[in-house]
């Protein structure tokens, strides 16, 4: 078991990194142009968790880039167990973010449309699919970490 798919220093584990950058990006775009997101909590909430995704994955994506490109995967416990905590933390508060910025969507949605324009609705729903698809990549790499974690 010594190179599950999807773990850190892995093509596949590059692959979701990158999409979780990705995925955080355009969340975050979508959130904070045009629209007034700073009038609900929850997508300030959002915003700022997206603000810390972005980084964590694109500097993981760097090293499992790097790991790749010198065939030479992180296999050291305390650096693992660093990232699987890390990414523990900012799936669930990613999945935090996300389901409560689903819920003020509904609810807005349900209002008067004087509340929330289909347009500005749109944006909002459209930010909280991709972060719903930074949560699941994060998820997922997260597990295969701690699958690669106890044959260390």
């Amino acid at each position: 078991m010594d190179q599950v798919p999807g773990s850190t220093g892995t093509s596949a584990g590059f692959a979701l990194r990158l999409g979780q950058t990705i995925f955080s990006s355009a969340s975050l775009l979508f959130m904070s142009f045009g629209v007034q997101f700073y009038s609900y909590t929850s997508f300030c909430f959002l915003v700022t968790i997206m603000g810390f995704v972005i980084p964590w994955s694109f500097i993981l994506a760097l090293v499992d880039g790097y790991s790749v490109l010198v065939t030479c995967p992180i296999r050291q416990k305390g650096v693992m167990l660093i990232i699987i905590i890390g990414d523990w933390l900012l799936s669930t508060l990613t999945l935090g973010a996300a389901s409560s910025a689903a819920s003020v969507v509904n609810i807005l949605i349900t209002a008067d449309r004087s509340v929330c324009p289909p347009r500005m609705c749109s944006r909002y729903l459209i930010s909280i699919v991709f972060a719903f698809l930074s949560w699941f990549l994060s998820m997922a790499s997260s597990l295969f970490n701690m699958w690669v974690l106890p044959s260390l």
